[in-house]
């Protein structure tokens, strides 16, 4: 999956920016292909909305198309492309009304408020009642993060990215992500205690 130049090895990522920006449209495919699902479960979890997170998804393929000139080969491509997504997320939640409810019914599922349940494996009928409501819980609890924590949250509790990598595609110091790691969990545990 890596190329070599001069003893060096390129990631598939940079290679295949490389050849989307000389107009391979096959290469941009791949990096699509690559990414799409990844940065679509990001945004769903920010945002709690299928569409705009097929919106967000669109529309960070469109930045990063428009700006395959500006990518940095020393930076990680997942990086440079979760940076866009995480950011178009940001905007939108803060652009949003106060006014939004989290228990509202979801118009993609009758009779469910928006939040998405895992599905289950072998489970009881009991005890998948119960982990979806707690799911649920913790669900309604991350929504209600102000940005700044949710970001962090959803990248480090969900998508399993290290503080480092947090503190890159959020371009902050690790320090300043582990405050508000420590600070976005103290803020939950907080919330949890009244629900659970």
């Amino acid at each position: 999956m890596e190329g070599r130049e001069q003893g060096i090895v390129i990631p598939i990522e940079a290679r295949l920016a490389r050849k989307a920006l000389k107009g391979d449209q096959q290469a941009f495919a791949e990096i699509v292909g690559l990414y799409q699902d990844k940065l679509y479960h990001m945004a769903f979890r920010m945002l709690g909305s299928r569409q705009e997170a097929e919106d967000v998804v669109q529309e960070a393929f469109l930045r990063v198309y428009r700006n395959l000139d500006r990518y940095d080969e020393g930076m990680k491509f997942s990086t440079w492309i979760y940076r866009i997504a995480t950011n178009l997320c940001i905007d939108r939640l803060r652009k949003r009304k106060a006014t939004y409810s989290l228990d509202a019914e979801s118009t993609e599922h009758e009779g469910l408020d928006g939040y998405a349940v895992i599905p289950s494996d072998d489970r009881t009928p009991e005890s998948e009642m119960l982990l979806s409501e707690t799911q649920r819980i913790v669900r309604q609890a991350i929504d209600t993060l102000p940005a700044k924590y949710k970001s962090v949250m959803v990248l480090r509790y969900l998508h399993d990215l290290s503080l480092q990598e947090i503190g890159e595609v959020l371009d902050m110091p690790v320090t300043t992500v582990k405050t508000r790691v420590h600070r976005g969990r103290e803020y939950l545990r907080k919330k949890l205690e009244r629900k659970l």
